[in-house]
């Protein structure tokens, strides 16, 4: 009886069943770029980049850290500007479909990546994969053509829905949480969270606003509750000495929120080495956004990358704040967040503290990138030289602010 009861609780209360993930095309978007959305949750809390040569494109992705050798990719963007993210779905398997080989789609996302440039590629990789594919998710891709979808996959089929599709996306963008709509009518998981994205969405859209900072700042923080009709990003009013607790039950970040990581795609006639990925590790609450590009190979920001422990230093910074918003461990503790460590009338909440140093971050690497982009290339020694202004900086913060080293 025991055994059972610990399985339903990594299940229910570690995030498996979580992930909050969108596909906005390049039409849409504030820049004219592609965005490919990952809030990833997940019961692996260790998240780190890696940088990959074992395909016919090179790549980054977003793996566990103890992954080691990389097996499985669960977010990333190669050489040629395709990218690809997926979220889990839960109402996608075939009634018949009686297969145990499942959670394939981290090995699949490597096998995109690595050889995949355009959409078509990837749905021919579906199209003449061995089956069963042992994955029931929903795909998103973008590509340096244009190309912006999701791809509702089952072990044996699958239905795209295009983002540059007005009668599928009539604003741009296609949202994804942890069901399908091609799949078993209020099965699956993440309505909540899909209604939440829907209306930031939405209103972005209207007022011409959808980009990168919106969706890392707040869409992937968002403090808002559909269902509650409640925004804690608005509390002005709780003190930093606040003791009190609120639930934090279908957020977009919840406890077991683990990583973001977010794709900006390029334009027609662009070079895909443009392509930039910005990643969130450790928990969105306690963590910054850092942009990284394929081409700088395994020199990546060091804050990115395992160090000697195996982990990533801003997973660690990130996790160990995330302790003093979580405080309670029995039970059910991991429910409940105590909002004054994020946010207090102060201005003294840990996302308050960080918000500035990503801001500096958001525009130094406008500036650099919008030179990079009237040459049409990336300068690598201009890109380390922002690697290493950006590991000072969030250091600085993390030892200053929070006494981390």
């Amino acid at each position: 009886m025991k055994r059972y009861i610990i399985i339903i609780f990594l299940f229910l209360g570690s995030g498996l069943i979580a992930c909050t993930t969108a596909v906005i095309s390049g039409k849409f978007t504030s820049d004219g770029r592609p965005l490919l959305l990952k809030h990833r949750d997940s019961n692996f809390i260790q998240n780190k980049l890696m940088y990959f040569d074992d395909g016919k494109y090179n790549y980054i992705g977003l793996i566990n850290s103890e992954d080691k050798k990389g097996n499985e990719v669960w977010g990333g963007v190669n050489s040629q500007g395709f990218a690809i993210i997926n979220s889990a779905s839960y109402n996608l398997k075939d009634s018949g479909d009686t297969t145990s080989f499942l959670d394939k789609e981290g090995f699949i996302m490597k096998k995109a990546l690595q050889e995949c440039k355009t959409l078509k590629d990837f749905e021919n990789l579906l199209t003449d994969h061995i089956k069963p594919l042992g994955v029931e998710a929903n795909f998103g891709v973008i590509d340096a053509e244009g190309g912006a979808a999701y791809y509702e996959t089952n072990n044996y089929t699958f239905l795209k829905i295009d983002a540059n599709d007005p009668i599928h996306a009539p604003f741009g963008y296609v949202i994804r949480t942890n069901f399908s709509f091609n799949g078993k009518t209020d099965e699956g998981y993440g309505y909540i969270r899909y209604l939440t994205t829907e209306e930031l969405f939405y209103n972005a859209s209207a007022e011409k606003n959808l980009n990168h900072k919106f969706i890392l700042q707040d869409v992937s923080r968002s403090l808002k509750h559909s269902l509650l009709k409640v925004d804690y990003s608005k509390e002005t009013t709780i003190s930093k000495d606040d003791n009190s607790y609120i639930s934090f039950l279908d957020f977009i970040p919840r406890s077991s929120s683990v990583s973001t990581v977010l794709i900006q795609g390029v334009k027609d006639e662009e070079s895909p080495e443009l392509s930039t990925l910005w990643t969130i590790l450790g928990f969105q609450l306690t963590s910054v956004a850092i942009p990284t590009w394929v081409k700088t190979g395994n020199r990546l920001p060091d804050l990115l990358i395992s160090d000697s422990s195996g982990n990533a230093p801003l997973c660690n910074y990130a996790l160990k704040l995330k302790e003093e918003c979580f405080p309670i461990k029995r039970g059910s503790g991991y429910n409940y967040i105590k909002l004054s460590k994020v946010i207090n009338k102060e201005n003294e909440g840990i996302i308050q503290k960080l918000r500035p140093v990503e801001n500096e971050i958001l525009l130094e690497t406008e500036e650099r990138i919008q030179v990079w982009r009237k040459n049409n290339k990336l300068s690598l020694d201009e890109v380390y030289d922002l690697y290493s202004w950006v590991n000072r900086k969030v250091k600085e913060v993390y030892n200053r602010d929070f006494n981390l080293q």
